[in-house]
């Protein structure tokens, strides 16, 4: 199990950051996250119409929490429509206990196997309804209890996954964790985090999506896989050791992949890895990222450590 241990430092965040629970992320600059219906031809941007997010809650919440979904149905301002009218159908569903988050399958990057693992607390169905359209609908109370408690973590996490069951729209939407039923209201020390995204760019050119993987001191390398970026633009990491270091991109419907090694200084740190995109045409993609055994490296809504800054190196000669 790929785990990460520097993050018993308590989400040590400046206080600012810590609070911060919109997934997307302000940090993120993500425009939405999209889940197409699974009759969607994969040119659209979604390869698998499945995605799963975890939210991790401190161990000394004891209040209950909720899950708060914006734009949840599939049929209005900021979905993508593909046909005469909407006809897709969009399932959340949110799961706790035992193997929530500890089955190998959950945090696989392809929805097989026992991916739904946990028990499931809450599910819900949207399709087109005005009701749902670009407002918040609330998931829970969920009692922290009902989580999995993870000790690497030391938080209780919760899993929530989305399935396009029908049609082929695109689903557009954010969540937020929170301690209120009516309003976005932070939980202190909370975070998000997930394995893989299918998410839409910002439609204006020169701005940029952000993804914090963090970087444990077993990783001497990492792979970034992408799909379906178009060719809309470049793809940057940036961390403690490298500035706006070159990846490669993929064009419409293709994947493409690149290999990066990793120093011991970036070790136990988060890196940036970004797309600057260069249109302003709307654009829905996949991203990921694997070490250097193949598994899959967990990106969070808040970057464990802070947002990684480039350490400038000044090398100086002394000649007599």
């Amino acid at each position: 199990m790929y785990k990460y241990l520097i993050i018993l430092l308590c989400f040590a965040l400046p206080a600012g950051i810590a609070q911060a629970q919109l997934v997307p992320s302000k940090e993120e600059n993500i425009d939405y996250i999209v889940t197409f219906g699974n009759k969607a031809s994969s040119i659209f941007g979604d390869d698998d119409y499945v995605q799963t997010y975890f939210f991790s809650v401190p161990i000394n919440q004891t209040s209950p929490v909720f899950i708060r979904i914006f734009d949840a149905d599939c049929g209005g301002k900021h979905d993508q429509i593909n046909g005469p009218d909407y006809d897709s159908k969009t399932r959340f569903s949110v799961y706790g206990g035992n193997g929530a988050y500890s089955n190998k399958d959950a945090r696989n990057i392809n929805p097989v196997g026992n991916f739904k693992s946990g028990h499931l607390l809450e599910s819900k169905v949207f399709g087109k309804n005005p009701l749902a359209d670009n407002v918040w609908t609330t998931l829970g109370p969920f009692n922290p209890k009902e989580a999995e408690f993870d000790k690497d973590l030391n938080a209780n996490v919760f899993k929530i996954v989305v399935e396009g069951i029908s049609g082929d729209d695109g689903n557009t939407y954010r969540f937020f964790l929170s301690n209120s039923a009516t309003r976005n209201q932070a939980i202190e020390g909370g975070n998000a985090f997930a394995y893989e995204i299918c998410f839409r760019l910002m439609n204006e050119p020169n701005e940029a999506a952000h993804f914090y993987p963090f970087i444990d001191k077993n990783v001497v390398a990492i792979k970034q896989h992408n799909f379906d970026f178009d060719s809309d633009g470049f793809i940057r990491l940036t961390s403690v050791a490298k500035k706006e270091h070159a990846l490669e991109g993929s064009a419409d419907g293709q994947w493409m992949e690149s290999t990066t090694p990793i120093t011991e200084e970036e070790q136990n740190t988060s890196i940036d890895i970004h797309f600057m995109k260069k249109t302003n045409r709307s654009n829905d993609m996949v991203f990921y990222t694997t070490n250097q055994y193949n598994e899959s490296i967990p990106f969070f809504s808040v970057p464990i450590g802070g947002i990684p800054k480039y350490r400038y190196k000044v090398n100086v000669e002394y000649k007599f």
